[in-house]
């Protein structure tokens, strides 16, 4: 028996996601605001409340800075990504007062990504008997999924809601464990 139903966000990787969505057509406040990411994300929050009912949320960010041991460690790390959107930018506050508003923790660790943190909660949460899911688009998340720990991708573009556990993670990897994903992420570069 489940000893809950956990979902852990990747903060801005769904800011990103419900930012570019509207990026055609993007909702804009009558005081200028571009409200596109608030308005994707709040949206996002709200169907995984109704739809899965979590009896545990929380929303995951890097720190602020990044993570510099890994900029120490690898000086180009990151350096590729463009720099962000003005818009979405100045979304971030209204983000996190949103979150605030839903009484919603928000978690951040010095020195280590979103990523990290996910991957270490969902495995002791797992652990401890709770039905993990991983919110997030990033396929690097494949390698951590097993029975009870999995990812959750939200409805997307006309699409419904997709829950990867391990079987469907074997399937679309075309791979026998879910830890073979590192290396076939590591063979593409």
């Amino acid at each position: 028996m489940s000893n809950g139903k956990i979902f852990l966000l990747d903060g801005m990787a769904l800011i990103y996601r419900a930012f570019f969505a509207f990026i055609q057509n993007p909702r804009i406040t009558s005081t200028g605001l571009n409200a596109s990411a608030m308005m994707g994300f709040t949206n996002t929050l709200l169907e995984v409340m109704k739809k899965q009912k979590p009896t545990h949320l929380a929303v995951v960010f890097d720190p602020p800075g990044g993570s510099e041991h890994r900029q120490a460690e690898f000086e180009a790390y990151k350096a590729q990504r463009e720099e962000m959107p003005e818009d979405l930018r100045k979304s971030i506050p209204y983000i996190f007062r949103i979150i605030e508003g839903f009484n919603i923790p928000v978690i951040t660790m010095d020195g280590y990504e979103a990523d990290d943190i996910i991957g270490t909660l969902a495995w002791k949460a797992g652990d401890l008997g709770f039905d993990v899911f991983m919110m997030t688009p990033d396929k690097d998340f494949g390698q951590l999924v097993r029975e009870n720990v999995k990812i959750y991708k939200p409805a997307r573009m006309g699409n419904g809601d997709e829950i990867l556990g391990v079987e469907e993670i074997l399937k679309k990897w075309e791979i026998q464990d879910p830890k073979q994903v590192i290396d076939i992420l590591g063979l593409w570069g």
